[in-house]
């Protein structure tokens, strides 16, 4: 697949075809995760880039191109990937559009080695992401009731119309792939905790109809990974293989895993009663967080602010960038105050 840099911020407005087309080119992925879980490696090993990955501020944007024969135009795709975790989910909203939506793919990289993380940055970015579609979805129909029906209907194309848990589930309304990284240091976790953060993980992806793999350094687990992206990203055939050992790489496909061999949250029945849940998430989510409880919500969303990185120190940027923090200070004091006078006013 060759490849290049982009020589601008964000994708072209590339000609859209109309809703109903036989199409799914370009394709659109959005790769989310809290800090330092190793999107970027993903996509430079998707894109055969061999260069070293750097920490990504904000919501950071690539492509990859892919040659489908001779005289035949590329296949490509876009990849967004967005730094810092929980604490920037209103970025969420900038790539998924009217426009990408039909064609986009969420990728949620979570932390095996961290596992007290794990349940809060899922549910976050994955409310976030699901809340923002809703809406989209929601406008969609106001002006195009058959697109936004087709829409509906497409998430459900992942289980099969005679699957026992079709009328359990909730897919997630676009393509969603759950990434477990750092599998290197999660396979030597008390085997206790490893058949917690397993189940737990196997429930929520087949729950939302998503695939879920685990991956590390690994040369055959980087190329697996490489394998689900390009499907995602260029509409090659999924992958039929399954793992579902909790003493190896977990890889499920998206609609090849059941409720019947998840098994019920690991827990004691003499316990499930005494647990108030309004839902099967709800449910699973207290029995993860009572093993793994979540760390505060502050301290989740706490992220170094790249303006005030001693790495990225420039003397005069800083110094304008002082100067126009006491504007916005001062701003903000002298509104307070108009707006206290006219409340004295009335």
């Amino acid at each position: 697949m060759a490849t290049e840099e982009p020589a601008f911020s964000g994708p072209s407005r590339t000609s859209q075809p109309a809703w109903g087309q036989p199409t799914r080119s370009p394709g659109h992925l959005g790769l989310y995760s809290h800090h330092a879980q190793g999107k970027t490696t993903i996509i430079l090993r998707c894109l055969d880039r061999d260069e070293p990955a750097k920490p990504t501020l904000a919501l950071e944007y690539t492509y990859g191109r892919r040659t489908k024969g001779h005289n035949t135009p590329k296949d490509i795709a876009h990849f967004w990937e967005l730094g810092g975790g929980t604490s920037l989910l209103d970025l969420i909203s900038i790539p998924i559009t009217y426009d990408t939506l039909r064609t986009f793919s969420v990728v949620l990289v979570l932390d095996l080695s961290k596992p007290n993380d794990l349940w809060p940055t899922m549910e976050n970015l994955l409310q976030a992401t699901k809340s923002h579609i809703d809406k989209v979805i929601m406008k969609l129909g106001k002006t195009n009731s058959k697109a936004a029906s087709e829409m509906r209907q497409k998430m459900w194309s992942v289980m099969q119309k005679d699957h026992p848990d079709r009328e359990l589930i909730d897919p997630f309304p676009i393509p969603l792939v759950i990434i477990g990284s750092k599998y290197d240091i999660f396979q030597d976790f008390d085997p206790e905790k490893r058949k917690v953060i397993c189940k737990t993980l196997r429930f929520v992806a087949h729950y939302y109809g998503a695939s879920l793999m685990f991956t590390s350094k690994s040369e055959a687990l980087l190329l697996k990974i490489r394998g689900v992206i390009n499907q995602l990203a260029f509409g090659i055939d999924k992958s039929k293989s399954i793992c579902v050992d909790q003493n190896k790489p977990l890889f499920i496909t998206a609609g090849l895993d059941s409720l019947c061999q998840i098994g019920s949250p690991p827990v004691p029945d003499s316990d499930i009663g005494k647990l108030q849940a309004h839902s099967p998430m709800e449910l699973w989510k207290k029995v993860y967080e009572k093993l793994f409880p979540p760390k505060s919500i502050s301290t989740l969303k706490a992220i170094q602010d790249p303006a005030r990185d001693p790495q990225y120190a420039e003397s005069e940027v800083d110094e304008m960038r002082v100067q126009k923090d006491q504007e916005l200070e001062q701003y903000k004091r002298n509104s307070s105050k108009t707006w206290k006078q006219i409340e004295l006013d009335s």
